[in-house]
């Protein structure tokens, strides 16, 4: 396994369509795992929520934050970014569209993104702290 990988070093991982999992702190400290799009962009994620998700409650609580991407298929790459969530309510629109035509396709992407926009934050995490690997040396 090859581990202290950054982004440069895990190809196309971060640009494919893959569901990313975001951790939130609950006010009990208990963390709360979420399915969510993401976009990597000038050196840190960015998810976009609803104005009422138990998320941005979360977040504004406990800034910190985690994001992990991994492949499902070898060489099961990976990265998992931790830190500071900052949000801001303009961007979230045009992040919102770019992942929806990366995730559902142009045919659909912009339909879904002309719903889905209204109300909702930007969640910026510019990561503090990296860990990626990957297995391609055990599938040489």
């Amino acid at each position: 396994m090859r581990r202290d990988l950054g982004p440069a070093e895990l190809g196309d991982l971060l640009g494919l369509p893959l569901v990313a999992v975001m951790a939130t702190y609950r006010a009990d400290g208990s963390v709360l795992l979420s399915p969510v799009w993401h976009r990597w962009h000038d050196n840190g994620f960015d998810v976009a929520i609803g104005p009422n998700d138990v998320k941005l409650r979360h977040l504004r609580r406990d800034p910190r934050m985690s994001v992990l991407v991994y492949d499902h298929e070898p060489p099961y790459r990976g990265l998992e970014a931790r830190g500071q969530a900052r949000l801001a309510f303009d961007g979230a629109t045009e992040a919102i569209a770019s992942m929806a035509v990366r995730y559902l396709g142009p045919d659909d992407g912009p339909a879904y993104a002309e719903t889905a926009g209204d109300g909702s934050v930007l969640v910026r995490l510019e990561p503090t702290e990296l860990r990626g690997w990957d297995f391609a040396d055990d599938f040489a």
